[in-house]
């Protein structure tokens, strides 16, 4: 199954026969708190710095995030993907926890970008997958409730069905528009976390066959050698079944562990990227 992300000059299609997609996380200014002063002085400029580095790295997609507080997110957000669309040809990934400012997104946005996103609480889905069909968009789907956030792998595989079954037949998405974040959550809370994780990746992968991505970062939270871990993990996860990440796509150990993998799985024809990628970290050291 293939999801395919575009922009007016690019397309981007995500896949278990393709490279695997890596879709940069630095554009939120979560955690950045010089990030959000500067925007909410109106000053964006590191945004273009970020686009920057994270398209010299390798992302393929990039993930926007304007939430800050003490602003209007939805004007914001939809500066954010203007100036972005300037700046490159790469997809979006359109996040926001505020229905407002997805459409403010999704309405500035020029071709088919990737919403993050919705879980499998009725109230949201209610509110976001009409505007994922209206605008012709893809949605990363959590497989939490207002219940739980399920530990069981199993479980999470009976939210995903509860998802897939609502956003494709009550609002007529596609289901190689829906991309399912089977979610990572830290080791350091829970050494079987990662293996949860893997387990249900596989689960979904073997009787769903969507596609999937994960917040990557997320498993090594509050462990030293962060970098090591992901790099391990997300090799790891795509031999499961995942096809993407939200990842940090400025560190080079994570991005070879991913390129990598790709190779080992048969997703680099001749080895042409994992060529492409040598050449260049030998251009910038000779540099």
């Amino acid at each position: 199954m293939h999801t395919v992300l575009g922009s007016p000059a690019k397309s981007v299609t995500i896949g278990p026969d393709q490279p695997f997609c890596i879709i940069g996380e630095r554009i939120n200014p979560t955690g950045r708190k010089k990030f959000q002063e500067q925007l909410r002085a109106g000053d964006m400029s590191a945004i273009e710095e970020d686009v920057r580095a994270q398209v010299d790295c390798g992302a393929m997609v990039l993930d926007v995030n304007m939430g800050v507080p003490l602003t209007d997110e939805a004007e914001l957000l939809a500066k954010a993907v203007t100036l972005i669309q300037s700046l490159t040809d790469l997809p979006l990934c359109i996040d926001s926890s505020v229905v407002e400012a997805l459409e403010a997104g999704l309405a500035a946005y020029e071709g088919k970008a990737l919403v993050n996103s919705v879980t499998a609480e009725d109230e949201r889905m209610e509110l976001i997958l009409p505007l994922v069909k209206k605008y012709n968009a893809a949605i990363i789907a959590l497989p939490n409730d207002e219940h739980e956030i399920p530990e069981d792998p199993k479980r999470r595989v009976e939210l995903v069905h509860k998802i897939m079954h609502v956003a494709t037949t009550k609002y007529g998405i596609a289901p190689e528009d829906i991309v399912i974040d089977p979610l990572a959550m830290p080791v350091g809370a829970d050494a079987m976390h990662a293996s949860r994780t893997m387990d249900a990746i596989y689960m979904i992968q073997q009787e769903v066959g969507v596609n999937m991505t994960l917040g990557a970062s997320n498993v090594s939270f509050g462990m030293p050698d962060r970098h090591t871990l992901n790099a391990v993990f997300l090799p790891m996860a795509m031999r499961a079944g995942l096809t993407s990440a939200i990842m940090d796509a400025r560190t080079p150990q994570v991005v070879s562990a991913v390129k990598a993998a790709d190779l080992m799985l048969g997703n680099d024809a001749w080895g042409a990227n994992w060529i492409q990628q040598h050449r260049a970290k030998q251009a910038a050291a000779n540099a």
